[in-house]
């Protein structure tokens, strides 16, 4: 049995508004891994396999994830996040972030900044997003539509799209990695209904504010990811004071599971001059 799985367990705390899940396994410097919108701490498994027997890996359900539960008043989810590491006493620590996981750790490190040390963003900028690439614009509508017709297949073909990127078809990803995705973000949806209010609070002006970042930040980008993401990523390191991107070939939206071995090894060298 690897070292990693002796105390792999899930846990959860509970919070004035619920319960939130993680999982915590290994010992050392925290490395906490922030999943992407619709996900859970699955979509980390490779990371988690790799990077415990060196870190304590900390891989949280955001709120309305997996299987935390969902909101009931307003909230957000950085400060979910540094609530979940003022109860496990860490910190500061290194948060690693794919999409909306990204998003909140940009957040983190502006709200929270005693609480981390290195940020790294995949396929993200902040959790201020914004969309103008036609094909961005077209699958997000597709999937919009398809929610609002409780379509639900449809919209988890959206999820596939966006792990495919523009440049390649839905039938060239790993079936699976489609599946992984498309049982994550089934799970996740079916934990909420339709009509349901969106609890969350934005963190004002995070792009202005992005030069206040004073910890090393790096960007993992699935080279083929579309071109929203990927200017959106590289706005974000130029933005600010210490900030580098690196591309992972043949993979899009979701390097970290599509492409595990390159981007381990990215992140692994960043660790070893981050911490």
């Amino acid at each position: 049995m690897p070292a990693f799985a002796e105390h792999s367990e899930t846990h959860s705390f509970t919070t004035s508004d619920g319960s939130l899940a993680y999982r915590d396994t290994g010992e050392g410097q925290p490395l906490v891994l922030l999943h992407a919108g619709f996900f859970d701490h699955g979509m980390w498994d490779d990371q988690i396999r790799a990077f415990a027997p060196h870190y304590r890996v900390i891989a949280p359900d955001a709120r309305g994830h997996g299987a935390s539960s969902n909101a009931t008043r307003p909230f957000r989810p950085a400060d979910d996040l540094a609530a979940l590491l003022r109860r496990l006493d860490v910190g500061p620590a290194v948060l690693v972030g794919v999409s909306m996981g990204g998003g909140t750790a940009v957040d983190a490190a502006l709200e929270h900044p005693e609480l981390v040390r290195a940020v790294v963003v995949s396929g993200v900028g902040t959790s201020e997003p914004y969309f103008e690439d036609p094909w961005s614009l077209e699958v997000l509508g597709e999937q919009n539509r398809a929610l609002a017709a409780g379509d639900i297949e449809g919209w988890l073909d959206g999820h596939v799209r966006f792990a495919a990127g523009p440049h390649r078809s839905p039938a060239d990803v790993d079936a699976d990695l489609a599946h992984r995705l498309r049982a994550m973000a089934s799970r996740t949806i079916s934990k909420h209904t339709a009509g349901e209010p969106d609890y969350r609070v934005p963190v004002p002006q995070t792009w202005r504010r992005a030069a206040s970042i004073d910890v090393p930040v790096l960007a993992i980008n699935g080279a083929l990811d579309v071109s929203d993401h990927l200017a959106m990523a590289e706005r974000l390191v130029h933005a600010v004071p210490d900030g580098r991107a690196v591309s992972v070939e043949n993979t899009a939206h979701f390097p970290n599971m599509e492409r595990p071995a390159e981007f381990n090894a990215v992140l692994a060298d960043f660790l070893e001059t981050a911490l």
